[in-house]
């Protein structure tokens, strides 16, 4: 996994594994596609909960704004980092080969009160969601941002009256 170290990033991906970037290069994306700058790092809750915590706690004096944290299994890293900031923690359960993700869905979504996590669906679609939920945060102080994040609204709404437009196509020429 080769990612270019960028100068001022407001975002960071944090992975509890390397394989878990087959995933998350989804969020790399759509933050590349609205021209956000991030960091990608691999931590552990588990095998190195003293790196994680010390990285949550100096995340917000490093420039980070907003913190996607993606785990399987037990998953409880975006608990950890959302335990050692106030910056906001998005979780992404990545899908596991026994529990189909379940187990890291719940493990991320079940935070106690007081230590909030924003989690995301399983998978893919939260991989992308959480790209677009911290460009969403981001767009609230940004002009910039907030426009085209509305400009990808729009496009998303235009991709959905294109498939009605093909699918009545289709529809016409039915017998």
């Amino acid at each position: 996994m080769s990612i270019e170290k960028q100068s001022n990033p407001q975002v960071a991906i944090i992975m509890g594994s390397d394989s878990d970037f087959v995933i998350m290069k989804i969020t790399k994306d759509i933050l590349d596609d609205f021209g956000i700058e991030y960091e990608v790092k691999i931590l552990s809750a588990h095998r190195s909960p003293d790196l994680t915590s010390e990285y949550a706690k100096s995340a917000e004096q490093r420039g980070i704004k907003v913190i996607i944290a993606a785990a399987g299994g037990a998953a409880h890293l975006a608990g950890v980092l959302a335990a050692n900031t106030i910056l906001p923690v998005i979780g992404v359960p990545i899908p596991s080969k026994d529990l189909k993700g379940i187990d890291s869905l719940l493990s991320t979504v079940q935070m106690p009160g007081g230590v909030p996590v924003a989690t995301m669906g399983i998978g893919e679609s939260g991989a992308k969601n959480a790209g677009i939920f911290a460009v969403n945060i981001l767009a609230s102080d940004n002009d910039m941002l907030s426009k085209r994040l509305k400009t990808y609204k729009k496009i998303l709404e235009q991709s959905v009256k294109d498939k009605e437009t093909k699918l009545n196509s289709k529809l016409e020429n039915i017998d």
